[in-house]
């Protein structure tokens, strides 16, 4: 036997198949492209040297290995459409005296050229539009490069290797699945349909027990910091709640649908009812898969381009002003000394330098503290505060004081407040009581809750939630409760002089003063009252970079996540069509001979898809509906307010996703449509 037989038998093996190969080829085409494209990114000198690129880099670290496991397990499940297509063939070949070590050997050729075609595609493919994604992430970071395709042989090997070990898995996968089954197994492999199914009410109930208490957990949960704990237990619940209830309750439905002798004995609904009954199981498999890659794939693009646009406001949340000055002080008094005078005086000086006046001027004391509310009361046990689990961690709050004094100056209020009443203010959720006892310290009653307070930058940064207290008497009790808490080592209050301002100089102006206040600081050694001031300066200009490269790579990330996902589930409906069509493809034979129409045909194929086909899409929306509080509250965490900016790019994303959805509705149906009507 020739060298050449076992290749070229191989081969011909794809091209006659090539409704099911060429899909699959272009995916792993478009997997290992993705891939390189991430790696290469991650590896690339031109972003590793831009202000913002090591945090993006980072964030694409990370994508390498979500797209590595993700092709692992979405190229087994498109596999076995294939390997289960062709086992018919295999099974002649077996019974005209192939033995399976020569069937192996078939698709051992097989898998070197599918691995060959997508490897050398796929590389081809990343280089050429790597340069185009690394102007991309550029673009993002809001900097300038030049135009030179480059190659990074790191990415390629890298690329070359984690593909090579997932298509040898695959492989392995296949040969075992022919050394386990027989002739007779290999011929009938198409005709082997499942047992129609009972309808399993218990599981179809079930599922929707653990799909309510997911949904449940999702719109019930108010503090941030319990969202992020409780988030992946939700997502787990409806994973296994989808594929319980498209499994057992599509079952459930079409024996109610055949119940209904109106609608059952119909041209159109019979031949298409009767014959999904027999691969159910396998069908609603399938159609969870869908619903859940629709899922991610709207979840993630509503929630990182969200992100992404409202970088400035999360930027500016972070760095309430242009310049912001925090200095540490040893009592409350010192707000009021020569160093905090001179400060004033060496800001004006270095904004004088480069032409540029104050604006917008923050000056306000602060003092903060961390504490677990327990009912009315704040504990101020640094064991309790410490303490991070599941039970307390979500009571533990950062707790800010400032005086009434500034809160009125700050906000242009007039509001009075007697010895024992406080104002109120809190950050990513409510505080319900009427009253707040601090430490051992007396109650003070809650006059009213104010409405907003300006940004201190160390509210964005945390994940845990801020309740500003708006004192009568500031010194007064700031000095007692350092007192009380200053018995034990780690739990004093840090008290704070927070100072910022505006400038309209341009970013370079702007870093100019900011890098010109820093040398001021270190020249001139400040003190007083029997200290030394400590401070630290930070500015937007200076750090818009590193903003846009964590916001930026996730979104960047999430597009080209989103894109592989969508991959996955256009290949998932177009197989699922093709091996039903083919599945199908002789009982409409048999039907076309007792007079059923090509037109009763298409009415019985858009019966069948359109029963089935969108339930995907629906249970996606209904799944990206009850997440977006959950959402909404973990994009709180990251500094992200706007309510409106997240219900505009979640509704955008959808009715764009639907579009998308419905175009590939069509296309497969023409395929299903064609393969039925073949008549072969």
């Amino acid at each position: 036997m020739r060298i050449s037989f076992y290749p070229r038998l191989a081969w011909t093996g794809v091209r006659k198949n090539k409704r099911l190969y060429t899909p699959y080829i272009l995916t792993c085409i478009g997997m290992v492209m993705m891939y390189y494209i991430i790696a290469f990114l991650a590896d690339s000198d031109v972003l590793a040297h831009m202000k913002g690129g090591e945090i993006m880099q980072s964030m694409l670290q990370m994508g390498t290995g979500v797209m590595s496991i993700f092709s692992l397990i979405f190229l087994f499940y498109t596999n076995s459409f294939l390997i289960r297509r062709r086992k018919k063939e295999f099974g002649l070949y077996n019974i005209l005296g192939m033995g399976k070590w020569n069937l192996a050997r078939i698709l051992i050729w097989e898998s070197l050229m599918i691995a060959a075609l997508a490897l050398g595609g796929g590389l081809a493919a990343g280089i050429t539009f790597s340069k185009l994604a690394e102007l991309g992430m550029v673009n993002i970071l809001h900097v300038e490069t030049d135009f030179s395709l480059t190659l990074s042989l790191k990415a390629i090997w890298e690329t070359m290797i984690r593909f090579a070990v997932i298509f040898f898995l695959i492989l392995l996968n296949m040969l075992r699945q022919i050394h386990l089954s027989n002739p007779i197994q290999l011929l009938r492999s198409e005709q082997t349909g499942e047992k129609p199914p009972k309808a399993n009410w218990i599981l179809a109930l079930l599922g929707i027990i653990i799909l309510g208490a997911a949904y449940y957990i999702a719109v019930s949960i108010e503090n941030p910091v319990e969202t992020l704990i409780w988030f992946f237990v939700a997502v787990v619940m409806v994973i296994c709640a989808t594929y319980l209830l498209f499994v057992a309750g599509s079952v459930a439905l079409c024996r109610l649908l055949q119940k209904k002798k109106s609608y059952y004995y119909k041209t159109n609904h019979f031949v298409s009812l009767s014959s999904m009954v027999y691969r159910m199981k396998r069908n609603g498999a399938g159609l969870a898969s869908i619903c859940i890659l629709c899922t991610m794939v709207l979840v993630m693009l509503s929630s990182t381009v969200c992100l992404y646009m409202g970088t400035e406001g999360s930027l500016r949340a972070r760095y309430p002003r242009n310049i912001n000055l925090d200095a540490a002080l040893g009592s409350p008094e010192e707000a009021d000394s020569e160093m905090v005078d001179q400060v004033r005086e060496l800001a004006e000086q270095a904004a004088g330098e480069n032409s540029l006046t104050l604006s917008e001027v923050l000056d306000y004391r602060i003092t903060s503290v961390a504490g677990c509310i327990e009912g009315n009361r704040i504990l101020l046990d640094i064991d309790q505060v410490r303490s991070f689990s599941v039970d307390n961690y979500a009571a533990i709050w950062q707790i800010f004081f400032v005086s009434l004094e500034d809160y009125n100056h700050l906000m242009g209020q007039e509001e009075t407040l007697s010895a024992d009443e406080v104002l109120i203010y809190t950050t990513k959720t409510e505080y319900e009581g009427d009253t707040i006892r601090i430490g051992d310290q007396k109650t003070f009653r809650i006059k009213k809750r104010a409405v907003g307070f300006v940004n201190n930058g160390v509210d964005a940064m945390q994940v845990i939630p801020s309740m500003y207290i708006f004192l009568p008497d500031y010194n007064k009790t700031i000095t007692e409760l350092a007192a009380l808490e200053g018995a034990e080592e780690g739990t004093s209050p840090d008290i704070h002089w927070i100072y910022g301002f505006d400038m309209d100089g341009s970013e370079e102006e702007q870093i100019r003063v900011q890098e010109r206040l820093e040398e001021l600081l270190r020249e001139k050694t400040l003190s007083g009252g029997g200290s030394v001031f400590y401070a630290t300066v930070e500015g937007v200009a200076k750090e818009r970079a590193d903003f846009y490269g964590l916001y930026g790579g996730l979104f960047f990330l999430g597009i080209l996540l989103s894109v592989v996902f969508l991959f996955a589930a256009v290949l998932l409906m177009y197989y699922k069509q093709v091996s039903e069509g083919y599945e199908d493809q002789a009982r409409f034979e048999i039907m076309q001979k007792v007079g059923m129409t090509k037109t009763d045909i298409r009415r019985s194929i858009n019966s069948q898809i359109l029963t089935v086909f969108f339930l995907p899409l629906l249970m996606a929306g209904v799944h990206l509906a009850f997440a977006f509080p959950m959402i909404y509250k973990l994009l709180i965490l990251f500094g992200l307010m706007d309510l409106k900016l997240l219900i505009l790019t979640t509704v955008g994303g959808f009715l764009i996703f639907a579009v998308f959805y419905v175009l590939v509705y069509r296309i497969t149906s023409k395929a299903y449509y064609h393969i039925v009507s073949e008549g072969k």
